[in-house]
């Protein structure tokens, strides 16, 4: 199942520089082992915004949640997620 996810963070201003440190460290550590394991198919930054956009492929809504709910980031996320569908016109398919 392949879903688009719109994350927008919003870490607090006045959180403590090394524990800021740390919790970005431990989310591209996260983000970048599901990348290997081929379930975050694509990030983009969204210019000019503290935002990405992303491309999962999950066996079951309940694993993107599981996934989602493990970023470090989590906390300090807006999330918006689209189920996507295979395109009839899409010439891959």
């Amino acid at each position: 199942m392949h879903f688009a996810v719109r994350m927008d963070v919003s870490i607090p201003f006045d959180m403590d520089p090394q524990a800021r440190t740390e919790l970005l460290a431990r989310e591209k550590a996260y983000s970048q082992e599901l990348q290997r394991t081929g379930e975050w198919k694509n990030i983009w930054r969204c210019v000019g915004e503290y935002a990405n956009l992303s491309i999962f492929d999950v066996a079951s809504n309940e694993r993107l949640h599981e996934i989602l709910w493990g970023l470090p980031l989590f906390p300090h996320m807006k999330m918006d997620i689209t189920p996507l569908a295979g395109h009839p016109s899409d010439l891959a398919l």
